[in-house]
């Protein structure tokens, strides 16, 4: 249990929020009148009191809402709890959909200090249900639930397709599937072959995100620019050899070019990553073939089951 110590806005991106003494959380919006508020999954923006407190024992002077924070809270290391946990307040109910963020230009805070905690202590929410809050209202965290939703991400590689010469049809298809399967797909991105931007990808869906599933498309083959494996096992701490197998001998029954696949798939932390084949048609026979089989293994990652063990 913990509590809100402090509500801040600001009418317009890029300018410091201010506290204010209540606020309304929309649903799926986030707060009325904050400039950060929309449909998207960092509608309200989270801080804890203590990491704040630790900060200006360095001798930073920073007021509420200097970090662009929403909610300062107290009781709770956000950046310690799971993508996915639920936070009431009143009426309201938050869930937590991103750990940290990227910084993209140094704020006032580290220029000065040459430190800025948001990046890395920041939390992010969707507002699953509105209510009004103010200062003081006690905030909890609600459990996750054993049988909730797998998330999963879709990355397609194609430079065609990222400079809209040719019509990605791969990766619509895997979001279909996995949503016909009970996933819900957070995130599905176009980005061009080449390994920088896909492991900068693969580590904030994995990192920040935490999704239990990444299934990229594309990339995979003998051409120049096809290295979606080596930004793979780049990024993984562990490899899962066993499901690009798979793929692969079961696509020899349909075609020996599978041969010609160079597809890796395996772990970063409790995210799963499965390179597939770029064609439509290969990425349906292949997650036709793996996808009921997967499910146990992302359990076992995030800790709802137990490995199998023979009697």
């Amino acid at each position: 249990m913990g509590k809100i110590i402090a509500i801040c806005v600001s009418e317009k991106k890029g300018t410091q929020k201010t506290e204010t003494d209540h606020a309304e959380l929309k649903e799926n919006y986030g707060i009325l009148g904050d400039a950060h508020a929309g449909n998207w999954h960092r509608q309200v923006s989270l801080l804890s009191l203590e990491k704040i407190e630790e900060f200006r024992q360095k001798g930073a002077h920073v007021a509420f809402g200097a970090f662009g924070e929403n909610l300062v809270t107290e009781g709770f290391y956000l950046s310690q709890m799971s993508v996915g946990t639920c936070f009431q307040i009143g009426e309201a109910v938050l869930k937590l959909t991103q750990i940290g963020k990227e910084c993209h230009s140094h704020c006032e805070i580290y220029k000065v200090m040459g430190d800025c905690i948001m990046p890395r202590e920041g939390v992010f929410a969707r507002v699953l249900k509105g209510g009004v809050i103010r200062p003081g209202d006690e905030i909890r965290a609600l459990p996750l639930s054993d049988d909730r939703p797998f998330t999963a991400a879709v990355i397609t590689l194609s430079d065609k397709g990222y400079a809209g010469e040719r019509e990605d049809k791969s990766g619509p298809l895997i979001q279909e599937m996995l949503e016909c399967r009970g996933y819900e797909v957070t995130e599905t991105l176009l980005l061009p072959d080449g390994r920088k931007s896909l492991e900068k990808q693969l580590c904030r869906l994995a990192d920040q995100r935490q999704v239990n599933l990444i299934l990229t498309t594309g990339g995979t083959g003998f051409a120049e620019r096809d290295v979606t494996p080596e930004a793979t096992q780049a990024v993984c701490d562990r490899m899962a050899m066993g499901i690009a197998e798979a793929i692969r001998q079961y696509s020899l029954t349909i075609t020996g070019r599978a041969m010609l696949s160079r597809a890796v798939s395996g772990l970063r932390k409790k995210t799963l990553i499965v390179n597939l084949p770029g064609s439509p048609k290969a990425v349906r026979e292949s997650l036709e073939y793996v996808l009921p089989h997967l499910e146990h293994g992302l359990s076992i990652l995030r800790g709802t089951e137990g490995e199998c063990a023979e009697q």
